[in-house]
């Protein structure tokens, strides 16, 4: 089956859909305000060694030092398996002198960011490791045949000047050499252009920059079953252009600017989806629905039959239901990208014929999921327990703070998901009507964003729609409440 993916780009986020015949399966949201710095890579110039500490800080551009311990020193260590000392700091750094490191934490509170100077960048199936020979495979690939298959198709594939090393990812499993082949040439490209921004750039200097969500789309999320990747940016569309012309040609074809009057979004009902995302009951077409309810422990999913009794008997109502359930719950884990212990409270079934056909379903359904899973059989209590990798936030946790208004137990959007949906309804109300001015009315926390911290996204609009944008308050608007007026 073919799928669509959906690149919605603005100056303050970027949102992915992934769409498989008409419905949403899965929405990536990345914010500008709140991209981390953890893989960049820069040109560092030591400002203090700490002999004392072992340890040095390094000025790379930011507000604060950053820190590099001697044990994230590359050439301090021993390669040849020995236990030996490190070298001291004090004999390896200087002050003034220019390193090339690379963030592993970012910056938390008053504690600048974590450094090291062993470089690695990840690619779609494989880790590049410039400064080290070794070829390593993650402990994920657990059979012994398979790695050593994995290992010498890598071997095979590497160019023959290649002194750098691979960290062979659990994506590569069930790759092809041309997969293999075309993610060691995209690592090795990136790596030539660090070293070229070394050699021109004055410390400190950004010289890569972990790729951004729309990037990573086109090297991660587009497979054989990519029919298009839509972009609503004619600005990104021709960056993105340019990225796969360097680094995934494969996928140029695939690419289409879109031009319509309708955002793309609304076009393929994902804002719809995501507001029905947000809140815990699914309703199931047969009449029957799921209330889904997370927690930081765990993530609960219980299937009720609701209004649906088409069955031939009630054994029969309940297996269909629990049928349809299953790939209903796929689909919310993927859309809502739950994450962590996962229970599925299923309607109780006697017949252990239908128990097994449920979970082959489930297991059926799930083989489309990227993530690692894992999946038990039924317990003695009926209920099926399982596991999903957390690799990002869930989608209301990125949209969503805790309501203070009933301790904790519900949740809203915040100031600033309302403030970035004002912002797609002016865009919205603009190509349709043609006011003299446009009047936001939102709560005090809503327009205090976009007198601070949103101002130059508010005025960009602005200047883009060619008409004044001013402000109200409401004092009676709770937070996700507001009104664009057209003057």
């Amino acid at each position: 089956m073919s799928e669509d993916l959906l690149v919605n780009i603005t100056p303050q986020e970027t949102r992915v859909a992934l769409i498989l015949q008409g419905a949403v399966q899965e929405l990536h949201i990345e914010r500008t305000a709140s991209r981390g710095r953890a893989g960049n890579i820069y040109l560092g110039k030591v400002v203090r060694v700490l002999p004392g500490m072992q340890s040095a800080f390094i000025d790379i551009g930011l507000e604060r030092a950053a820190f590099l311990h001697v044990a994230d020193i590359w050439e301090a260590r021993p390669h040849d398996g020995t236990n030996v000392t490190p070298m001291p700091i004090e004999k390896l750094l200087f002050d003034g002198q220019s390193v090339m490191v690379q963030v592993v934490k970012d910056p938390i509170g008053t504690k600048g960011a974590r450094l090291s100077t062993q470089i690695s960048i990840a690619g779609r199936m494989l880790v590049y490791l410039p400064q080290d020979s070794h070829i390593g495979i993650s402990q994920r690939i657990g059979d012994e045949a398979e790695r050593e298959l994995l290992r010498g198709k890598v071997q095979r594939l590497m160019p023959a000047e290649e002194k750098g090393g691979f960290i062979i990812r659990t994506m590569a499993e069930d790759a092809s050499e041309t997969d293999l082949t075309m993610d060691i040439d995209y690592l090795r490209k990136t790596w030539t252009n660090i070293l070229l921004h070394a050699k021109s750039k004055p410390a400190p200097s950004l010289l890569y920059q972990d790729l951004n969500l729309a990037q990573r789309v086109l090297r991660d999320f587009v497979g054989e079953n990519t029919a298009t990747i839509q972009i609503d940016s004619r600005e990104n569309f021709a960056m993105l252009s340019q990225f796969a012309t360097s680094y995934t040609p494969s996928v140029l074809p695939k690419m289409v600017h879109y031009t319509g009057e309708r955002p793309l979004f609304d076009l393929y009902g994902v804002e719809q989806e995501i507001e029905r995302a947000l809140g815990p009951r699914v309703d199931l077409k047969s009449g029957g629905y799921l209330i889904i309810e997370q927690t930081e422990a765990m993530t609960t999913i219980d299937v009720n039959t609701g209004s649906y009794v088409n069955g031939r008997n009630f054994d029969d109502t309940i297996f269909k239901t629990n049928l349809e359930a299953a790939h209903a719950i796929v689909r919310q884990l993927r859309l809502r990208n739950l994450g962590g212990i996962i229970i599925l409270d299923f309607i109780d079934m006697e017949n252990l014929e239908h128990r097994a056909s449920v979970l082959t379903e489930l297991n059926k359904a799930l083989a489309r999921d990227r993530t690692k899973i894992t999946v038990s059989d039924f317990s003695a209590l009926g209920l099926v327990e399982m596991t999903r990798k957390r690799t990002r936030e869930s989608l209301a946790h990125i949209l969503c703070e805790p309501c203070p208004a009933c301790s904790g137990k519900g949740q809203l959007k915040t100031a600033r998901t309302v403030a970035y949906e004002i912002l797609r309804e002016l865009l919205r109300e603009a190509k349709q009507f043609n006011p003299r001015e446009f009047r936001i009315l939102a709560s005090q926390l809503v327009i205090d964003m976009f007198l601070e911290e949103e101002s130059q996204h508010l005025a960009m609009l602005g200047d883009f729609i060619g008409k004044p944008i001013s402000l109200q308050v409401e004092s009676t608007y709770h937070q996700e409440q507001y009104d664009v007026i057209l003057m």
